[in-house]
């Protein structure tokens, strides 16, 4: 887009604005005329009982502070800023290990990290690299709040302090599923801030403190944008997004309500160009004191483990699967001997409760069942083959590593294809395909622009079963579809097993 198109579009923008406005305007000022002040016989926006003015209500709320003055100078002393020293090869590049997101996700070219390192100098074959980020004091004893990619790998850590002293700091430990880590600066009667008790709600005013670009404490104001964010950084993500101008070098700094308190650790920013676009996003207060507890007393963190693949349960997959509601996490698979495979947990079942609080999606109850501790009691409420049923188990620890996926090679052809032209797809039973498994039907080929390739099929996925039954042959696949078209049904489940794990897919049988 050039830059008159931009400003044409800003200008629209603009108009549209003005010209709702005058809209509501000129419908309020005619239903002045037609009801005066009188009670209305007829009322365009409803009864005169369930009218009110909500302008008026806001004018009557407790009056805001003009300006933040007062509160900066009370909480500023507590923020640090933070910066690291690490050696590597002169001739190294950035790695995967080195990025805030993981590489592929949808935020990879827009999202930025805050401390990124400097210019390194070079010296014998290795190059120091040094990075600049922020962190708050949460004890008069030393303690301090930082993010974890701001003292990664990191040889020195060394933080200044608002009155312009230096001193070394001791990581205490780090938690990268969060992006939180904890550090320690030997002394007494530090300046330091309190984590809030309750979340911000949406509109709040927020204040944002860190060391943008290393230029030292800076101030910036905002407000609360949203709540709950997902933006594709770990499976716990629950971001609060905040309006307020943060920049690199914030990273790791508090944000503060106007009470004080610290309702977030600013941690990453939606940025096409590496600069604040008013859109920042921090870790909520709750998580930063289990994550904090936790590394305090053990130096790392453990989560509770349910050992379940799930997914989100869509309009789709609720549809094929007869769902009043498209609500919960679906199990896609449980992990063998793992707590819910030991309580009987099924591939097909949907979560759809914990400890009698409701779930909504698969990010829901992974966040949930991650803030529990190893050896909690939970009891899952889920619908098990249409059927309500409760199961109560006890978490396990979750692993450091991930269960490796399955590395298949499904070049090696030693049996014809067998193609179900209108999915798109090209299939072969898995115990004729060189690398696969033994139990399936292997993807060989998928037609571009096909209803498969639409849902995200690839060649070497592997069909585990199609409408709740196991497939081992085409002739298996096609079975199933025209029994679900037998049926009545507008989509089929298929359970497919990829690179990355296990997971449902709802096809519409349409143009299948």
């Amino acid at each position: 887009m050039n830059g008159n198109s931009l400003q044409s579009r800003r200008i629209f923008s603009a108009w549209n604005l003005v010209l709702s406005a005058t809209t509501v305007a000129g419908i309020g000022a005619a239903a002045f005329v037609l009801a005066p002040n009188t009670a209305p016989k007829i009322d365009l926006f409803g009864t005169a009982a369930q009218a009110q003015n909500l302008t008026e209500k806001v004018q009557q709320l407790p009056q805001h502070p003009v300006g933040f003055a007062d509160i900066v100078e009370k909480v500023k002393p507590a923020v640090i800023s933070v910066r690291v020293k690490m050696e590597r090869p002169a001739d190294s590049t950035l790695s995967e290990d080195d990025l805030p997101f993981p590489p592929g996700s949808p935020f990879e070219r827009f999202f930025k990290r805050f401390g990124m390192p400097n210019t390194p100098n070079g010296q014998n074959g290795h190059e120091m690299i040094t990075g600049q980020g922020s962190g708050f004091f949460i004890s008069r004893d030393g303690y301090a709040v930082t993010n974890n990619h701001v003292v990664q790998n990191a040889e020195n850590v060394q933080v200044t302090t608002d009155d312009g002293k230096t001193y070394s700091a001791k990581v205490i430990g780090t938690d990268s599923r969060t992006d939180l880590a904890l550090i320690k600066i030997e002394g007494s009667d530090f300046p330091y801030v309190k984590l809030a008790d309750n979340p911000p709600r949406i509109g709040d005013w927020v204040l944002a403190v860190g060391n943008p670009f290393g230029l030292g404490g800076t101030v910036t104001a905002g407000i609360v944008s949203a709540r709950g964010r997902d933006i594709g950084a770990g499976p716990y993500d629950d971001f609060i997004q905040i309006d307020a101008p943060v920049n690199k070098g914030n990273s790791g700094g508090p944000t503060f309500d106007v009470d004080g308190n610290v309702i977030g650790v600013n941690t990453a920013i939606f940025s096409p160009s590496g600069g604040s676009v008013g859109i920042a996003f921090a870790i909520p207060a709750d998580t930063v004191k289990s994550v904090v507890a936790q590394l305090r007393d053990k130096g790392t963190v453990t989560r509770g483990w349910l050992g379940v693949q799930i997914q989100t349960v869509t309009p789709d997959l609720a549809d094929s699967m007869s769902l009043k509601q498209a609500t919960g996490a679906l199990v896609s698979e449980p992990q063998k001997d793992s707590p819910a495979a030991k309580a009987g947990i099924q591939s097909g079942d949907v979560i759809t409760s914990v400890d009698d609080t409701a779930i909504h999606d698969a990010r829901d109850l992974a966040r949930r069942i991650g803030t529990m501790s190893p050896g909690a009691t939970v009891k899952l409420g889920m619908i098990h083959q249409g059927q309500d049923k409760t199961v109560t188990l006890t978490l396990g620890t979750m692993p450091n590593e991930k269960q490796a996926s399955n590395d298949q090679n499904q070049n090696q052809r030693e049996v014809p294809d067998s193609d179900i032209p209108r999915l798109g797809l090209t299939l072969a039973p898995a115990n004729k395909v060189s690398g696969a498994d033994d139990k399936g039907v292997v993807v060989t080929a998928v037609a571009e622009g096909g209803v498969a390739a639409d849902h995200g099929f690839q060649v070497g996925d592997v069909i585990l079963d199609v409408g709740g039954t196991a497939v081992a042959t085409p002739s298996d696949v096609r079975k199933s579809l025209a029994d679900a078209r037998t049926q009545g049904k507008h989509t089929v489940l298929f359970r497919v097993k990829s690179s990355d794990g296990t997971k449902f897919v709802a096809l519409p049988l349409g143009n299948a």
